[in-house]
C-alpha cells in the first residue's frame, strides 16, 4: 500500500485524488476528446474528425466519459436520418475545464513551436487573453509548491504503522 508524509505522519494515498482522477482522464483519447467538447464537438463523427481517434477508441473513451458522468448523451435526428446521440459535458465534466487549461497552458510554455502557442484564449467579454491563477482562501496568490502545504484532509487516512504507533503510545 502506498503511503505519503503529511506533516511527519504516514497516510495511505490508496484514496489519492490525483490518482482517481487520472484513472478516468489520464488518457491522451480522453483529454483530447474533452479538449473538443469544450470547444463544443458534440457528435461522434465531428468528434472522430477533430481529434483523429479511431472509431473503436472513440467508442470506448465516450462510453467511459458517459459511465464516470463527465459527458451525458442527449438524443437527436436529423432529417430522414436514424436517431443518434450528442455528447454533452455534465457539471463534473465542465469542472475539468481549469484542469485542461492548465495543461494547455504548461504545453504552451515548454513544448510550443518556435512560433508560439497554437491556440490563445481570450475573454469573451472584453477580448483579453485568459490567465489562470491559484489563490488561498484568503484571496493571496499562490506562485507555486513552495508556498503551499499539504495537510491531512478530512478523507486522509493513517497508514497501518501510523496507527501502530498512536494505539501502542
Amino acid at each position: 500500500m502506498s503511503e505519503a508524509v503529511l506533516g511527519n505522519v504516514p497516510f495511505r494515498v490508496d484514496n489519492c485524488s490525483i490518482e482517481r482522477s487520472l484513472a478516468i482522464v489520464g488518457e491522451k483519447w480522453t483529454l483530447l476528446v474533452l479538449r473538443e467538447a469544450f470547444s463544443g464537438v458534440r457528435r461522434f463523427a465531428d468528434m472522430q474528425a477533430a481529434t483523429g481517434a479511431p472509431r473503436q477508441v472513440l467508442s470506448a473513451r465516450l462510453t467511459r466519459l458517459v459511465e464516470e458522468g463527465l459527458l451525458r448523451k442527449v438524443p437527436y435526428r436529423e432529417p430522414g436520418q436514424r436517431r443518434r446521440d450528442e455528447y454533452r459535458l455534465t457539471q463534473m465534466g465542465l469542472d475539468l475545464y481549469p484542469a485542461l487549461i492548465a495543461l494547455m497552458h504548461w504545453g504552451d510554455r515548454h513544448l510550443a513551436d518556435q512560433e508560439g502557442p497554437p491556440v490563445i484564449l481570450t475573454h469573451r467579454g472584453c477580448g483579453a487573453v485568459v490567465e489562470q491563477h491559484f489563490r488561498c482562501a484568503e484571496g493571496h496568490q499562490v506562485a507555486g509548491p513552495r508556498e503551499v502545504t499539504p495537510r491531512p484532509g478530512p478523507g486522509a487516512r493513517l497508514s497501518a504503522a501510523a496507527r501502530a504507533g498512536s494505539a501502542g503510545g
